[in-house]
């Protein structure tokens, strides 16, 4: 071979590793969004079931009659699958739930089996769409 065919063959594994290395990075960027995603869509469920709850006369289990979100926790709302430090546990996300005049549900990433990075903290403090506020980290 020349000169001028081995920089052509040295200069396309170049960019070919250049790519390689980029698309590895993409991948790892979109799983990590992709996780975060799915962990707000678990919430939104959450969300609308704690609302759901608020709504619901207290003969019938739920939160009507009660002062704000006072009563409120994961087994109120149908959820009896808890770990021991109270938080409820999916393969998106962890979530932990507190009551009171209004009710903070707080979402931690599942990072290597454990639940101790914040992504957001949401307040509800009403049954309306307006009466959820995101915070996230």
């Amino acid at each position: 071979m020349g000169q001028q065919q081995l920089l052509l063959l040295v200069l396309g594994m170049v960019i070919v590793g250049i790519a390689v290395v980029a698309g590895i990075q993409a991948f790892s960027e979109g799983k990590a969004k992709a996780d975060r995603d799915a962990a707000v869509s678990d919430a939104m469920r959450l969300i609308s079931d704690i609302q759901a709850w608020k709504l619901k006369p207290s003969a019938f289990g739920g939160g009507a009659n009660a002062n704000g979100f006072t009563g409120v926790s994961f087994s109120a709302i149908g959820i009896t699958d808890v770990t021991q430090d109270g938080k409820y546990k999916t393969v998106n996300g962890c979530y932990e739930l507190t009551g009171g005049a209004s009710a903070t549900l707080t979402i931690y990433a599942v990072t290597n089996g454990s639940c101790s990075d914040t992504i957001a903290t949401v307040t509800i403090s009403g049954t309306t769409v307006n009466d959820i506020a995101w915070q996230y980290k």
